[in-house]
């Protein structure tokens, strides 16, 4: 398969392409957070001018957590989608489609301001979380499904790298300085437009997925022809042979409703794998940093939290990056082990620098070391991996409904934690960390017990495993399945 690991220019424009919907995703994760207190003070106004008395504490706090958190409401519902969409016009249309709902929300939240509507942003808000739903099913399957073997793991961490780089650009522009002033911030909310602009320029030119051609729509000359320009070769028979058995696998099995992913005994291991790696991303208590991360470093003593924010958010950058550079050669399972262990041992120093932080001033350093640790060791595995690796337990007919499963997991757990974090913390105060160290333990036993080694091995070397783990039983004994399987192939 050496002709089909190289980078081809075809190759760069569909995942650069289809990765602005990621960067516009982690963008809408970050935005909200700087100009809190403008927006905050904009809902007071908007309450006075209607009812001739400022709104109560309470309410502005539920209005705030509602604006926060019915991002992941729509999320859910965009996540659940992915299947009606992908099946029935392609990855690639479907991806062109959902801008329609990011132009939507930006007019939405662009122009509440404007039109003294609250009611406005939050809807754009909820707008713009089932775009974000839709895009993180879309995004990995059309990046996995166009990418050479050799190349898979690399190229489906850019997803993860579009959405920190969307964080980091949201958390530079929310600055006073630039966009989060009282004057600036609708601007800070509607320039969505821009990236979902770019991307309905960009994303014609690129081609469907070759797999969803001659799977879904048997149109084998155009997939062939879609290859030849994504490899940038003309012998793509080995692609061609290994998709072709995967259609002839998938008229075996008959379509795969999501129901069928839990009683089918083949699906019902990685579609939990799937889940739980879903989980350890959002339940490792990386959202909890983010959303306030910007309050743990005031309270660290910080003199200015927002540039140690976005220094976290540098961090998260940088250490993606890396993670690009070694998936193929660390492998998969092995990177998302050394993340969930890094994590859990900076949460525990967390913990320790947060509960002295009164007796010892140095603590505060700590507490820093500790946080953006915490985030380099999340960008290594936990965070890139649980995407793309969806992409790799499944073959192409139960795809679609594994996505919508694994995204809607992985986007009720950010609403939990986005809802509950702050409860949790007033009970628990420096302690808070202590919770998500013991769930990152549960998710390395997990790991280490039941997730195989993805790496350098194609889709149906993938699913094969799986079907004779399901037809023995041997559930316990996959990865090493899958260790003998690909001894040979190592990347």
């Amino acid at each position: 398969m050496e002709s089909g690991g190289k980078m081809t220019a075809r190759l760069m424009l569909a995942v650069g392409g289809a990765v602005l919907g990621s960067l516009q995703f982690g963008y809408n994760t970050g935005v909200i957070n700087a100009p809190q207190e403008v927006i905050e003070s904009f809902y007071n106004l908007t309450w006075y001018d209607r009812y001739g008395e400022y709104i109560s504490p309470g309410t502005l706090t539920t209005l705030w957590s509602l604006s926060v958190s019915i991002f992941s409401i729509g999320g859910m519902f965009g996540a659940f989608s992915v299947g009606l969409f992908v099946n029935r016009f392609g990855r690639r249309n479907s991806m062109l489609m959902s801008n329609s709902l990011a132009f939507l929300a930006a007019a939405l939240m662009g122009f509440s301001k404007m039109a003294s509507s609250f009611e406005m942003l939050i809807l754009g808000r909820f707008v713009i979380g089932l775009y974000s739903g839709l895009t993180t099913g879309f995004v990995p399957m059309y990046v996995g499904e166009v990418s050479p073997t050799a190349l898979r793991g690399a190229l489906g961490t850019l997803h993860q790298l579009a959405v920190v780089i969307g964080i980091l650009i949201a958390q530079v522009f929310g600055m006073d300085l630039i966009m989060g002033s009282e004057s600036l911030w609708p601007l800070l909310l509607g320039f969505i437009f821009v990236p979902a602009l770019i991307q309905c320029a960009l994303l014609p030119f690129a081609p469907e997925s070759p797999r969803f051609l001659l799977i879904n729509r048997n149109e084998e000359n155009k997939a062939k022809s879609v290859l030849k320009k994504l490899r940038g070769t003309t012998d793509v028979s080995s692609d061609l042979q290994e998709m072709k058995e995967e259609s002839r696998q998938m008229m075996r099995e008959k379509k795969v409703t999501i129901l069928e992913l839990f009683r089918s005994p083949m699906y019902r291991q990685p579609i939990l794998i799937a889940i739980v790696l879903q989980l350890s991303q959002q339940l490792s208590g990386i959202n909890a940093v983010f959303y306030y991360s910007t309050k743990i470093f005031s309270k660290a003593g910080v003199k200015q939290p927002v540039y140690a924010t976005i220094g976290a958010g540098v961090v998260n950058t940088a250490f993606t990056v890396v993670s690009l550079f070694v998936v193929e050669r660390a492998g998969r399972r092995t990177l998302h082990l050394i993340g969930l262990a890094g994590m859990a041992g900076c949460a525990i120093l967390m913990t320790i620098a947060l509960a002295l932080l009164e007796q010892l001033d140095w603590m505060s350093y700590i507490s820093i070391i500790a946080v953006f640790g915490f985030v380099a060791f999340f960008e290594i595995g936990p965070g890139p991996i649980p995407w793309f690796i969806v992409a790799e337990l499944f073959s192409q007919g139960p795809r679609p409904s594994a996505f919508a499963v694994a995204g809607l997991a992985n986007w009720t757990s950010n609403f939990i934690v986005g809802m509950g974090f702050q409860y949790v913390e007033e009970l628990c105060k420096a302690y808070v960390f202590i919770i998500f160290m013991v769930l990152l333990i549960l998710f390395f036993v997990f790991t280490y017990f039941k997730v195989p080694e993805t790496k350098g091995r194609t889709f149906d070397e993938i699913a094969s495993a799986f079907r004779q783990g399901s037809a023995g039983q041997a559930d316990n004994k996959t990865p090493d399945e899958f260790h003998s399987l690909g001894a040979d192939s190592q990347v």
